[in-house]
C-alpha cells in the first residue's frame, strides 16, 4: 500500500542462498537450519516475511507515482534493505526481479493510469496535427505576404534610388554651379585685393615722400639750432674759465695741492698694505708647505707605527701560539689536571707574593681607633663612670643609655655622622 493508501501488487521473484564464500556467514545460516527439519518451510517463511515486510514499509514511504515512475529505485531500495535484514542470517540475495506493477483486485488504477496515458497520447497527437495544418496553412500565408512585401519593397526601393540618382544629379549640378561662384568670387576678390594694395601703396609712397620733405625741413631746423646751441655754450665756457682764472685760480691752486697730497698718501698707503700683503702670502706658502712637509711626517709615522704594530700583532699571534703549545704540554705532562696546572701556574706568576705585596699595600698606614665599652660596675672604656648594678631592670636601661654617647663619638669620628638631636648628643672631646 503506497502513502496514498492504495493498494497494489508487486510480482517479484528473488534467488536466495547461503553466502559460500564466508564461513561466518555460512556458520549464522548452519544455526538458522540445524534445528527445524531439512523439508521444514521455516526459512522460506522467514525470508519471505522479511521481503513483504521490508517492500511494505518502503512502498508506504512512497506515493504511487513515485513507485510507478520510479521503479529501478524501489527494487533497489527493497534490495537493500532485505539483503540487510538477511545478512544476520547469513543469506545473500544472488538474483531480484520485480515484475510490473499489477493493480488489487477492485482498484483499477494502473488501467486507469494506462488510459489516462492512451488519451493523453491521443490528444497529444490531435494537436500535433492540428499544429502541423496551422504551420502549414500560416506558412502559405506567410509565403505570400512575404512574397507581395519583397515586391512591394523592391518598387519601393527601387523609387527610392531613381530619386537618390536625380538627387544625386541635381547635387552634382548645384554643387559645379556653386564651385564656379566661388571661382569666380575669389578672382574678383583678388583682384579687389591687388588694387587696395597698390592704393595702400600709392598712399605710403605719397606719405613717405611728405615725412621726408617734412624731415629734411626739420633737419635744418634743427641743425641750426644745434649750431646756435653750440656757439652759446663755447660763449658760456669761455665766459666760466675767465671767471675760473679770475675768481677761482687760489681755490684751485689750494685745491689741487691738497689733492695731490691726499693721492701721494693714498699711494703710500696703498703700496706699504702690498708689502705687508706679499709678506702675508710669503709668510702663508711658508705655513703651507710646512704644514704638507708635517703632514707627510705624520703618514710616515703612521705608517711606522702601523707597520709596527702589524709586526706586534705576527709577534702576539706567534707567542699566543707557542702558549698554547706550551699550556697543552703541560696540561699533558699534569695528566689533564686543570686545578694542578692553574696552581702551577699562579706559583710559577708569582701570583700569591703578588697578592700578599698588594694586601699589604692596602693595610699600610692605616690607624684604626678601637673603642671598648661597658654597661658593668665600674668605670666604662669611654663613660663617665657606672651605676651600681642591682639586676634590676631600670639598671640594665640607664646602662644602656649610658653606652650611647661613646658610641656616637665613635661613630662621628670613624663616619662624620652626626645623631638627631632627640636621641643624644656627642660628649665633649676632653672627657675620658
Amino acid at each position: 500500500m503506497s502513502a496514498e493508501k492504495l493498494p497494489f501488487v508487486l510480482p517479484a521473484v528473488f534467488t536466495i542462498g547461503p553466502r559460500v564464500d564466508d564461513e561466518l556467514s555460512l556458520l549464522k545460516y548452519a544455526k538458522l537450519i540445524s534445528p527445524h527439519d531439512k523439508l521444514s518451510n521455516h526459512v522460506k517463511e522467514l525470508v519471505q516475511g522479511i521481503i513483504e515486510g521490508e517492500t511494505r514499509v518502503l512502498a508506504a514511504s512512497m506515493t504511487m507515482e513515485e513507485v510507478f515512475k520510479g521503479t529501478k529505485e524501489f527494487k533497489q531500495e527493497v534490495f537493500e534493505k532485505v539483503q540487510l535484514e538477511l545478512n544476520q542470517f547469513g543469506l545473500l540475495i544472488y538474483n531480484a526481479n520485480v515484475k510490473q506493477l499489477v493493480d488489487v483486485p477492485g482498484h483499477e488504477y494502473f488501467s486507469y493510469l494506462g488510459q489516462k496515458t492512451q488519451m493523453e497520447a491521443a490528444n497529444q497527437a490531435k494537436v500535433d496535427v492540428s499544429e502541423a495544418k496551422m504551420k502549414g496553412e500560416v506558412g502559405a500565408k506567410l509565403r505570400e505576404g512575404k512574397t507581395l512585401q519583397n515586391a512591394a519593397k523592391i518598387d519601393a526601393e527601387t523609387k527610392i534610388i531613381s530619386t537618390q540618382r536625380e538627387g544625386d544629379g541635381k547635387k552634382e549640378e548645384i554643387k559645379v554651379r556653386t564651385e564656379v561662384k566661388i571661382f569666380e568670387n575669389l578672382k574678383e576678390a583678388e583682384v579687389a585685393e591687388a588694387n587696395a594694395e597698390l592704393a595702400t601703396k600709392k598712399a605710403g609712397w605719397t606719405q613717405q615722400s611728405k615725412i621726408a620733405e617734412v624731415e629734411a625741413t626739420k633737419a635744418v631746423a634743427i641743425r641750426e639750432a644745434k649750431l646756435q646751441r653750440e656757439v652759446e655754450e663755447m660763449n658760456a665756457l669761455t665766459h666760466t674759465e675767465k671767471l675760473k682764472a679770475e675768481f677761482l685760480s687760489k681755490a684751485n691752486v689750494e685745491y689741487e695741492t691738497k689733492v695731490q697730497e691726499a693721492n701721494w698718501k693714498l699711494y703710500k698707503i696703498q703700496k706699504e698694505a702690498e708689502g705687508v700683503l706679499y709678506e702675508k702670502e710669503k709668510e702663508a706658502g711658508a705655513q703651507k708647505a710646512i704644514a704638507e712637509a708635517s703632514s707627510y711626517a705624520r703618514q710616515q709615522l703612521a705608517d711606522a707605527e702601523l707597520y709596527a704594530k702589524k709586526k706586534e700583532a705576527e709577534g702576539l699571534v706567534a707567542l699566543a701560539q707557542a702558549q698554547g703549545i706550551y699550556l697543552s704540554t703541560l696540561l699533558g705532562a699534569l695528566g689533564g689536571n686543570y686545578g694542578a696546572l692553574r696552581d702551577y701556574l699562579m706559583i710559577n706568576g708569582g701570583m700569591f707574593q703578588e697578592m700578599a705585596k698588594i694586601n699589604a699595600e692596602a693595610i699600610n698606614g692605616l690607624q684604626p681607633k678601637i673603642s671598648i665599652w661597658t654597661s658593668g660596675n665600674g668605670d666604662n672604656g669611654m663613660g663617665d663612670g657606672a651605676v651600681g648594678s642591682s639586676g634590676t631592670t631600670m639598671k640594665e636601661v640607664a646602662g644602656v643609655y649610658r653606652m650611647l654617647p661613646p658610641l656616637f663619638k665613635t661613630v662621628h669620628e670613624q663616619t662624620g655622622m652626626l645623631p638627631p638631636a632627640w636621641m643624644g648628643s656627642i660628649p665633649d672631646s676632653t672627657t675620658n
